[in-house]
Parts: C-alpha cells; structure tokens; sequence
C-alpha cells in the first residue's frame, strides 16, 4: 500500500502526459487511518469515470453499534451516501457548463440497499467516480491530487464521521426504516395486504415526478376500514388496513383512484421522512400487472386464461414475440404467481379490457366455444379463495366487478369512503345478467427449466448486455423493454439486473426451476450485491442497488435467447 505522498509523487511525475498515464495511479494510498483505492481508471476524458473508494476505520468514524445493527445497516448506508452527496456537491461544477467531478450513487423518495455505501464493525466505506481532470487529452496532475489527495478525503470524512450534532437524525432514520420493516412484517398476521397512514400525502407533482405535491389532500381512512398498527418507535399508527381479498377502488374520472393505487404499489418500498409515503406499506409480494402489447413470452402456462386459440396454438407452452394485450396480461399475472406474488394489483386504464370482463351482450353474441378467454372478473375469486391471492382493482367503468368484490373504497375528491354494502345493494338490485366463463383449467404452471441465456456455444460469444437508463436493457444489439415494469423505480436497479443477466450461466448448473433460479440469485443479492454481480471484491462499481426479485424475473422472461426446455 502506498502513502498519499506517493500519489503526489505519481501525479507530479504524470503531469501533462498523455491521458492513458493516469493508469499509473491505480493502487490503494492511506492518508493518515483513512484509504483511498482507486480500482478503475478511464482510459479517455470522455470514457465512463474512474472508480475510487474511501475507507475510514470505525474506530475513526465512530458509529454507535445500535444504528447499523441487522437490517438497520440498509437505513444508516443510505442516509451516509445522501451526506457524501450532499458534501461532495462542492466539487460541483468548475463552470456552468461542465458536468460534475466527484460522483456518487444516492436515494430519492426510497430507501434501497445500494452498493454506493458499505458499513462493517470495521470500517465505513463510500465508493465514487471520478472525472479525472484533463486539458485535451492532457494529464492536469496537480488538479488531480487536489481532488484525489486533498478535497476528497476531507469531504468523504466530513459525511462519514459520527458528529453528535446529527445523531438524533441519523437515530430517526434508521428507526422509520426499522419500523416501516416491522409494519410490512406484520401484514400477514393481522389479515392484512396493505396499510395507509391516516395523514399520508399520495399525490406527486407531477406524473414525472416522484416529489410529494405541495398542497395536497391528507389521507383518512373510512371509519370502517381504520386499524391501528403498534411500532418499536413511533406509538400506535392509525390509518386504512387494506384486508386480504378482492378489493375494488371507484370514482368519477380524477378523484384519485390511481393516485391510491400507485401509492400503494410503491408501498413494497420504504420511504423517506417528509415524502408523505412514510406509512404507505404493501405485501413484499406485491406486483403491479398491466397489458403489455408487444413483449416476448417463453413457453408460460396461461390457460387459466386463454385456451383453444384459433390455430390451435399451444397456451400451456404459450410463447409469442409480439404478445397481444390480453396475451401478455395472462403471461404476466401468471409469472408474477410462479415468482410468490400475493397480491395483485391492477387499473383498467392499462388492463386490455378483453382481459379483464366479458359481459352479457357480448356472451350472448359470441357463443363460449368461440371466445378462448377466461376473463379475469371470472378467476380472480378462485385466486384468492383457492389460492390465497388477493387483488386489488381500479375500476371506472366494468361495474360488473361488484358482483365479485369483498370490498369497494370510493375516491371522491380525494377523500375516501367504504361504500362496501351500497356495491352490494346496487349489484343486487341491477343484475348484469352475464354468466360465469369460467373453463375446466385449475391455476397450474409446471416448473419452468431454462435451457438457455446467451447466444454462445463459448465464452468468447458472449453477448454484451448493459443497462441503458431505467427501462431499457441492452443485450448485444437487442434492447430489452422494462418500461412495463412500473414497480422499477432507479436506474441501478436496472444496472443491478444488468449484471445479474450477464452472469446467469453461474446458477443455471442443476437444472433449477424458474422460481429457485430466482431465489438464488436474490439470497445472494440480499447478502452481497458486490459478488453476486460478479464483480471482483474491490473492483465494484458502486453505483447499483437492490431490485425486487419480480423485476428481476421479469427481465429474464423477457430475454430474447431466452429458451425454456
């Protein structure tokens, strides 16, 4: 290991050479008790940056152990890489018009486990990219051991370091983020799959924004619908338990249906203070399910759904690669179940509307035997009453849904009501006079193997695959679409599948089904995100963060050389 005199040294030595000599500084320096690795160095002013970290020994950090035990560790490296943010900002822009020096992968609205930041019993780590300074394609060495040598250490200690003026905060971080854990735990046991504050702000400024709206309409739950929920931290929260079940949310068109149903699908994350989500808790095991005109389906069981396709295609081996919206909706809710999804969640503005009903006229016009889809209306009580499922729904016009829903939350003017017996007084007294579709097939999908990742018969025909912004993955010269996945919220999510899907081939010995290849690989995510991407320990970008496991599977369904025996 070098002394950071060394690195002076190198950079003096260095100084208006070409840029390919920055090479010579890859190595590890100290600085008094503290580290700097630099792992990667571009090779180009315009290539990706270089990759350095900063290790400052807990015994000079000075953390109490109760705010990084167990999972609090996720909350406290979260809130450190929001301050190295925050205090790395200084090295800002030089002018205006120039991108940023110093960079580091941090949060917004979510608490995600990210690779950005690692704390151990030992030491605290902050990891970052650099833009090495350059004029031309020359080595400014003496404005590289500025930053490498001189600003960076003071800001990343100025981040890391315990200071008692900031305890309280820190304390109150990792305490909402131990009992936004404790709450979602607790769903189950209390009959519950999802739970919204009394007092939680839903609406965001905008449909691009993630950002709490301004002047907004707090959350009240209907009487009917109120429980209180005990916290380690925070005293008893009331707010509305979303019981398991068949759950519908109504309203005219703008009074907050959506609003409700996206807060609750964001609700499979934890938040930050002051986002007005802090106490908008779903299942772990919520997905959002959607009609996805276009994507590629391989060999999915959806005859649950579809079956006796004109052409007599095959639904128990469905596969297509421009799957239609009732097609893809199937495939979808059937994927999400084979990963463990326990409830869904669904708004007809992006269901295909085939899909999701059927009603009297059109079953009078067109006879059963000609229709091959089973509409979700007539499944999705068989889901949760045979298959403990639930699902809640978005619905503005399909009001023969009353017939099958345990519950009805009315939206109006973003306030809520349970309008639960008025539903059933209405479903009672007019009939919708349809009949049920349902077809022979139980909810059943054999264990999926798969065969076949990436286009090689060598390692030296690999394909690249890279992330390319949130929802796009890019596999050799194929992009991979994720736009459909609306519970994918950063782009080192994606980077993190990215990864993943280039080191596929490592779990794949053994034949394992599709569900234990994706618990497999998310058992060593949830450990590790270093190896488990297959990076080298040291060599790690820094800037990727935990999926969920459906995102995951759901990007490998949609591999284009993906194969299923």
């Amino acid at each position: 290991m070098f002394s950071i005199k060394d690195l002076d040294a190198k950079l003096r030595e260095i100084d208006g050479r070409s840029y390919k000599a920055y090479k010579d500084i890859q190595g590890s320096y100290r600085y008094g008790d503290t580290i700097l690795y630099i792992d990667y160095v571009q090779s180009d002013p315009f290539a990706p940056p270089s990759r350095v970290r900063v290790r400052v020994p807990m015994s000079k950090a000075g953390f109490p152990p109760f705010l990084y035990q167990d999972r609090r560790s996720i909350g406290l490296e979260d809130l450190l890489t929001r301050y190295a943010r925050r205090s790395i900002d200084s090295f800002g822009k030089d002018q205006p018009s120039q991108k940023k020096t110093v960079m580091i992968d941090a949060g917004q609205q979510q608490v995600l486990k990210r690779s950005s930041c690692k704390i151990t019993p030992d030491w605290v780590e902050i990891r970052l990219k650099v833009e090495l300074p350059a004029a031309g394609r020359r080595i400014l060495g003496r404005k590289a051991y500025e930053i490498l040598g001189q600003s960076l250490f003071s800001k990343v200690e100025e981040a890391v370091v315990f200071n008692p003026k900031r305890e309280q905060e820190m304390t109150e971080w990792v305490f909402l983020f131990e009992d936004q854990e404790k709450i979602r735990q607790g769903l189950q046991e209390m009959g519950l799959v999802a739970f919204v504050a009394n007092g939680s702000i839903l609406a965001r400024t905008s449909g691009s924004s993630d950002l709490p709206l301004p002047v907004s309409v707090p959350f009240q739950s209907p009487p009917g619908l109120e429980v209180e929920l005990a916290t380690l931290h925070h005293g008893p929260i009331k707010g509305m338990g979303v019981p398991k079940g068949v759950t519908l949310i109504v309203g005219g068109g703008y009074h907050g249906k959506s609003t409700l149903l996206k807060a609750i699908e964001k609700g499979a994350y934890n938040h930050i203070r002051g986002d007005g989500r802090e106490w908008v808790i779903s299942s772990y095991n919520t997905v959002k399910i959607r009609a996805e005109d276009g994507r590629r389906i391989q060999k999915v069981d959806i005859r649950y759904f579809i079956d006796n396709l004109p052409g007599g295609d095959d639904t128990q081996q469905f596969s297509s690669l421009n799957a239609s919206g009732s097609t893809s909706q199937a495939a979808n809710i059937i994927e999400a179940i084979e990963t463990g999804a326990d409830l869904l969640l669904m708004d007809e503005d992006t269901s295909a509307t085939n899909f999701m009903i059927r009603d009297a006229r059109m079953q009078s016009l067109v006879a059963k035997e000609k229709e091959p889809i089973t509409p979700f209306i007539d499944r999705v009580r068989s889901l949760y009453e045979k298959n403990e499922i639930s699902t809640i729904l978005v619905i503005g016009g399909a009001g023969d849904y009353l017939d099958v829903a345990d519950r009805v939350v009315m939206l109006d003017s973003y306030r809520v009501f349970d309008v639960t017996t008025r539903a059933q007084e209405v479903a009672k007294s007019i009939s919708s006079n349809r009949l049920s579709d349902v077809s022979e097939h139980l909810l059943e999908y054999r264990d999926r193997i798969i065969e076949k990742v990436q286009p090689k018969n060598s390692a030296r025909d690999r394909v690249k695959i890279s992330a390319k912004g949130l929802h796009t993955i890019m596999v050799g010269k194929e992009a991979v679409d994720l736009s459909g996945l609306e519970q994918l919220l950063d782009s080192s999510q994606t980077r993190t599948i990215a990864e993943c899907l280039a080191h596929l081939d490592r779990y794949l010995d053994g034949r394992p089904s599709f569900k234990k290849l994706i618990d497999s690989i998310y058992a060593d995510l949830e450990k590790d995100l270093d190896r488990a991407t297959g990076f080298k320990p040291g060599f790690h970008p820094g800037d990727l963060a935990l999926p969920r496991k459906y995102e995951l599977a759901a990007a490998i369904n949609r591999l284009p050389f993906l194969q299923i025996e």
